[in-house]
């Protein structure tokens, strides 16, 4: 695998949920619509999304794929193409992914519920429960020697700049800058507890002064850090108490259990010489693939997480009904509301020079570890004003429209730019939704 696309995906990865819901079942679905005409779409034309869904296997591009596409909270659309790897079975409805960059809106949600207990605001610096980040300084450029030169933060980050990616981190999953490069050389993603990376990340500067760029960073890791500080418990264990089990997200978490492992999907990536896919496999050097059925070194927040399509899906439908399902109240309609609130000023977002920065511009923002449609149409968007979106390294994506009340969750495993699929995947949904009114 290049070492570019090590670089940007080596991120530390790992798997599903504790060991108490090892023997549970499957998730259960979600209701499915008598027709998607009742739902507002058209079967033909939805026929188009079927097949370019399809063709993305059929032409090589991914092994498998996966999809579920529901309004008003009932199905529309559930389809599977392909295999869970080369030579293996076919992708079951229940086959387990790596979500990777995925985990930042379940780290956002348990990061809001702990809002909601009062137990932070939005404006706090983020020294009031990460102290060690006191005293940050801001990379400036290289001396005559290649030597860093910094200057002294003008201020510690907010809440709002961390879970916005404006606080001024970096990353550490490319080499595109000295402060990159510094991450990767501390191997802070291969931390050894959130811990161990918070003291890694205190002790590199940040990209910019706090709240004047934006860029992808390792502010959700830092989140997770967080999560557990103020909880008392694990990462994994708050997510499991208080997001999976109530929602029934029972193949979702930091660790394959038991035979739960022949329902992981392969990943792969394609070879540069042949164009054709290849398993990316655990080694010394691409530690984005590691044996997920022993508990991760680290729960990353920000990529850790595995789950399947119908779990996502509970997921994103509790967001899409205001923050509950079926009964079980994660978050008051205000919390979900604020989620999905860009707060990344429109100056910045015209300016934005960091990781993914080309993902912002005047009309779609950023806001609580989510991305934000402020105006789909001048974004030349077909979605509604105010979806909420993200995806995952391995090109899993998914959606959640609440001006027409869509929830999309798509599931891939291939490294590399993908973005053809997802953004294929929104024009094709949106041409097939005819009656938006219904």
């Amino acid at each position: 695998m290049p070492q570019n696309i090590r670089a940007l995906f080596a991120v530390s990865i790992a798997c599903l949920l504790p060991p108490s819901l090892s023997d549970a079942a499957t998730a259960p679905p979600l209701p499915v619509a008598s027709s998607p005409e009742a739902m507002g779409f058209s079967s033909a034309r939805l026929g188009s999304l079927d097949a370019e869904m399809r063709k993305a296997v059929t032409s090589g591009q991914v092994m498998g794929l996966q999809y579920v596409l529901a309004r008003h909270g009932l199905v529309v659309s559930n389809h599977s193409y392909g295999h869970l790897s080369e030579g293996g079975g076919v992708l079951p409805d229940d086959a387990i992914f790596r979500i990777y960059s995925m985990s930042k809106p379940v780290t956002g949600v348990a990061m809001m519920i702990l809002f909601e207990q009062g137990k932070w605001r939005l404006d706090d610096p983020v020294t009031k429960y990460l102290p060690e980040l006191k005293g940050l300084k801001v990379f400036k450029g290289l001396d005559d020697k290649g030597q860093p030169r910094l200057e002294p933060a003008k201020r510690a980050p907010t809440m709002r700049e961390l879970m916005s990616h404006s606080a001024g981190f970096g990353y550490g999953i490319s080499d595109q800058d000295p402060v990159d490069r510094m991450l990767q050389e501390k191997r802070v993603l291969e931390s050894a507890g959130l811990n161990d990376l918070v003291a890694k990340v205190a002790a590199t500067p940040l990209l910019y002064q706090p709240g004047e760029n934006w860029s992808y960073s390792i502010a959700v890791d830092l989140q997770g850090a967080i999560v557990e500080r103020l909880s008392g418990q694990t990462l994994g264990q708050f997510m499991h108490d208080q997001i999976f089990a109530p929602l029934k997200m029972v193949d979702t978490g930091f660790l394959v259990s038991g035979d739960r492992a022949d329902r992981l999907a392969s990943v792969y990536y394609e070879d540069p010489q042949t164009h054709k896919l290849v398993e990316a496999r655990e080694t010394a050097d691409h530690r984005a693939v590691q044996d997920y059925t022993k508990p991760p070194v680290m729960e990353s927040g920000g990529g850790g997480l595995v789950s399947t399509t119908r779990d996502y899906a509970r997921f994103a439908q509790m967001l899409a009904n205001r923050g509950q399902l079926d009964g079980a109240r994660i978050l008051s309609p205000a919390s979900v509301a604020l989620m999905g609130v860009n707060v990344v000023p429109a100056e910045v977002r015209d300016s934005a020079t960091g990781i993914l920065a080309e993902r912002l511009n005047r009309h779609v923002g950023f806001g609580l570890d989510v991305e934000v449609e402020i105006d789909a149409r001048q974004a030349g968007s077909l979605e509604g004003d105010g979806t909420m979106s993200w995806g995952g390294a391995a090109g899993t994506w998914f959606w959640v429209d609440p001006t027409n009340d869509v929830v999309f969750v798509g599931m891939i495993q291939r490294f590399g730019r993908v973005d053809d699929i997802p953004l294929l995947a929104r024009t094709l949904v949106y041409q097939a939704l005819v009656d938006p009114k219904k």
